[in-house]
């Protein structure tokens, strides 16, 4: 993994076991915790915070489960929501956190058939033999959802696990969840999304050889391409880049490219007075506010005449906030 300031400041060593069949014997005991995990906002923070203890008191690892894709990705993949972080950037907050163990399941057709208390006895108490368990009380699983917090509390009692429930982080009496970032981020509302979150939005990914049309326009672009997924935001932003070689100032567009026929969304920065190399580099773009709305324009001079514009935009709203 290569590194960048922000997210990746330093290196952080994590279990990471992807499928239930690489899970070992000597993985057995933990304390566990299973969701999404989306972004890992307060109320996830919160949730782990209470596992690394009750990791600590019981002497064991302190584990988190996901799964990938997203149930809701698998079954009705139209309507799943946008992600807010890839599985790489869940790694590293997750392990800033003080999670050991992240457990990542390949989540089928063939797992969701599965009955709940298939999933209890082979992967909780054969598989992990978890020690204790933490879910929220509307947390339901197995085939057709069957499985609940009452038969997980009774399955407990049965193998020898506890389990507890967590309550939700509040903000200005507003659950706070990653359902309502992503509805800030629609409503471009930052300043909340920072709040829940703990940290600006910020995407990270590699940059990649777009078309090289950006430098035939006279700006330059890095291109990250948004990965099996959409991007719950869309737009032209000002942004902070972090890259190996320090931090810097940009202007941002997300989303298809309409003036060029683009189909695939992705991330094109323009980062202000920077000639490096960043090709295979890992940056992360941290969304600062939006400018305007992605447009389709007559003409590549029109597209031009607007990036400029932008980018002088985007200099001044920096220069604020700094």
């Amino acid at each position: 993994m290569q590194l960048v300031r922000g997210m990746y400041r330093r290196v952080i060593v994590m279990q990471l076991v992807r499928g239930i069949h690489n899970i070992q014997s000597e993985d057995h005991g933990c304390v566990l915790t299973i969701g999404n995990f989306d972004g890992v906002h307060k109320g996830h923070q919160r949730v782990i915070a209470a596992l690394v203890a009750k990791a600590k008191a019981l002497n064991c690892a302190a584990a988190v489960l996901v799964f990938e894709p997203q149930p809701q990705e698998l079954f009705a993949p139209d309507k799943a929501p946008a992600r807010l972080c890839r599985l790489r950037d869940k790694y590293s907050l997750l392990a800033k956190l003080g999670v050991e163990r992240l457990i990542c399941v390949n989540f089928t057709r063939k797992f969701a058939s599965q009955s709940a208390q298939q999933f209890i006895e082979h992967l909780l108490v054969e598989k992990l033999g978890i020690q204790h368990l933490i879910v929220g009380d509307d947390f339901h699983f197995g085939k057709n959802r069957l499985g609940d917090f009452t038969m997980l509390s009774e399955a407990g009692k049965k193998f020898g696990f506890e389990v507890t429930d967590t309550a939700s982080c509040k903000m200005a009496n507003c659950r706070v969840s990653s359902t309502a970032i992503r509805q800030a981020l629609e409503q471009d509302n930052l300043n909340d999304v920072e709040i829940m979150l703990g940290r600006p939005y910020s995407i990270i990914g590699k940059v990649f050889h777009g078309d090289k049309r950006g430098r035939q326009l006279g700006f330059p672009t890095a291109n990250v391409l948004l990965k099996r997924r959409k991007s719950p935001l869309d737009g032209v932003f000002a942004v902070v880049v972090n890259t190996n070689n320090g931090t810097f100032n940009g202007v941002a567009n997300i989303g298809s490219r309409p003036t060029v026929n683009g189909i695939r969304q992705q991330l094109e920065v323009h980062i202000f007075n920077f000639n490096d190399d960043l090709y295979g580099q890992c940056i992360e773009v941290i969304i600062k506010k939006k400018l305007r709305k992605v447009m389709k324009f007559d003409s590549l001079e029109a597209l031009t005449a607007q990036i400029k514009q932008d980018s002088e935009q985007a200099k001044q709203v920096l220069n604020n906030i700094d």
